[in-house]
């Protein structure tokens, strides 16, 4: 009886909370609930509560996303959400197209994704086919091609609370950080759309790719973007005044596409963007995979988030691909987030809770998640790559675990990696009324 009692009340808090917090970027229906502060005898059960809605949050997200967009998504084997009726293919050749045209597919889209040397093209599931019945077509007509679902790609943390409006007085552009004498320093930012008239980003350059030139600045790529690069009174980013190159892959909507990701990634090649900040999480996939082998093998360096979904989460993608840096957070108290993941794709820990961020128009939000741990290690490898170049990544890998404070178990492990960086960077929490 205590048991079922202590179950309806975790589950009544937590659905009064869902009524009433904001979402960082929440799918229609679904806003990402904040359980309140409790002190006392239920502080445990509330703590505990509040984790386990952490963890679960993106899995209700995907679960409200199948249930309100099935005519346009739905979910792979493994439970991950893709783009109904579409399949992916990375520099199918001629032949391997005419077979597919033949078998009734027909070409979505097609793009050059030169920087990279690769084309892409997605292709339309013909009539009365499913997903997973076209894909497995696909590969039987083309052993030797790379095909895989379009899968759609999450943000990786909460916006807990937001102040209205901003209260930071006003400050100067800041000088633009510098790598070496005229260079200056340019980190890249892979997410949702950026507010770049928030006070902390006005005196920030920033070059921008994605949703046909529109602005569509959302609440966590703003976050994400300040905590790399902005500049304010009282708060400052890991690279304050460094040059950010933006792709906004979510254009107003909840997630973005593999299709997105790889124009994204082939912009940032092209531009010779070193670090690339990845906030995102999602399945493993076939092509991206190769996507990051490529980006990998000509110097450039990926800072992602681990995820949170939990400790006994399987990996999360693109953090666990092999040369990705894989990020988790901590609280203020130096304790890895309850929800994080877990796993050998864990190389540093940053500051992930406990502290704030800008939010669109101009306010302040306070974040929470390994999302907002990643941009901090991303600045701080950003700050010793002048270019893409693989020497110069690994020395600034070898640079930053030389400067990690070792944390949990002696040496290495899968909690937090080499250890916590960045810890002086942790930005202060919004100002109590």
């Amino acid at each position: 009886m205590k048991r079922l009692l202590r179950i309806t009340w975790i589950l009544l808090v937590a659905a009064g909370a869902a009524a009433t917090a904001s979402a960082q970027i929440s799918l229609p229906g679904l806003p990402v609930p904040k359980l309140p502060d409790v002190t006392g005898p239920l502080g445990d059960t509330l703590h505990t509560a509040q984790s386990e809605l952490r963890m679960d949050a993106r899995k209700l997200r995907i679960r409200e996303l199948l249930r309100t967009e099935r005519a346009t998504v739905e979910a792979d084997p493994d439970g991950q959400p893709i783009l109904r009726g579409q399949v992916g293919a990375l520099s199918p050749t001629p032949e391997a197209l005419a077979r597919a045209k033949e078998a009734g597919f027909t070409i979505l889209s097609e793009a050059s994704l030169s920087g990279l040397g690769l084309t892409m093209v997605v292709l339309r599931v013909p009539d009365g086919m499913s997903t997973r019945r076209a894909l497995k077509r696909l590969r039987e007509l083309d052993p030797e091609g790379s095909y895989d679902f379009n899968h759609l790609y999450m943000d990786s943390g909460l916006l807990l609370a937001a102040a209205a409006e901003s209260t930071a007085p006003a400050q100067p552009p800041p000088v633009v950080a510098q790598t070496a004498p005229g260079h200056a320093l340019r980190v890249g930012l892979i997410d949702s759309g950026v507010d770049g008239a928030h006070p902390s980003l006005a005196g920030t350059i920033i070059h921008r790719f994605g949703c046909d030139g529109a602005i569509l600045p959302q609440a966590h790529g703003t976050a994400v973007a300040s905590l790399l690069v902005g500049q304010a009174a009282d708060f400052h980013g890991a690279v304050p005044g460094a040059e950010l190159y933006a792709a906004d892959v979510f254009c107003g909507n909840g997630g973005g596409s593999f299709a997105m990701l790889a124009v994204a990634l082939d912009w940032m090649a092209r531009e010779g963007v070193p670090v690339i900040n990845i906030s995102l999480v999602g399945a493993k996939s076939v092509l991206l995979t190769q996507l990051v082998r490529v980006m990998n093998g000509r110097g450039h360096l990926m800072v992602a988030a681990v995820g949170n979904d939990g400790p006994a989460a399987p990996p999360l993608y693109p953090a666990s691909y092999p040369g990705v840096i894989g990020v988790t957070g901590v609280d203020a108290k130096e304790r890895v987030l309850p929800e994080a993941c877990r796993g050998t794709q864990v190389a540093y820990a940053a500051p992930g809770a406990d502290m704030r961020a800008a939010a669109p128009g101009g306010g302040w939000a306070e974040v929470r998640g390994t999302s907002f741990a990643s941009p901090i290690v991303a600045g701080l490898l950003a700050a010793s790559i002048s270019s893409p170049d693989s020497a110069q990544a690994q020395a600034a890998r070898e640079k930053l675990t030389a400067m990690a404070v070792d944390l949990g178990a002696k040496g290495f492990d899968t909690t937090y990696g080499n250890g916590l960086v960045g810890a002086s960077l942790r930005t202060p929490p919004i100002p109590a009324n």
